[in-house]
């Protein structure tokens, strides 16, 4: 199994970007997927996720600004980033579970497989 997240980059506080995480190995509909990011000198911390059964949960700090999405056709996973803000800044990884027990997964080790990360730099 293997993730290849992609579109980072720079942009203003209040600006959007849209991250993509590309899936081969494993068919997304029947996984459980989420977010992660990690700014410098803080641990990994959850995002927003998004299980098997299609349903969603976020973390306090992006409700209502980011949206994670799956793409079945594509096998990905996309996170939607609006309102953003210079705190947001991090290197974001998306992380896939394999086993797919359904639930909400905040913690990093329940995800066995992890893309490279891709990094968002939001400036104030």
């Amino acid at each position: 199994v293997q993730l290849q997240a992609s579109g980072g980059g720079w942009v203003q506080a209040g600006g959007s970007l849209t991250l993509s995480c590309a899936v081969s190995g494993r068919t997304v509909s029947i996984s459980d997927m989420a977010w992660f990011r990690q700014a410098p000198g803080k641990e990994r911390e959850f995002v927003a996720g998004v299980r098997r059964s299609g349903g969603t949960y976020y973390a306090d700090s992006v409700k209502g600004r980011f949206t994670i999405s799956r793409d079945n056709a594509k096998n990905t996973v996309d996170l939607q980033m609006i309102s953003l803000k210079p705190e947001d800044t991090a290197v974001y990884y998306c992380a896939l579970d394999i086993t797919a027990s359904g639930g909400n997964k905040y913690y990093a080790r329940a995800y066995e497989y992890w893309g490279q990360g891709t990094l968002v730099t939001v400036s104030s």
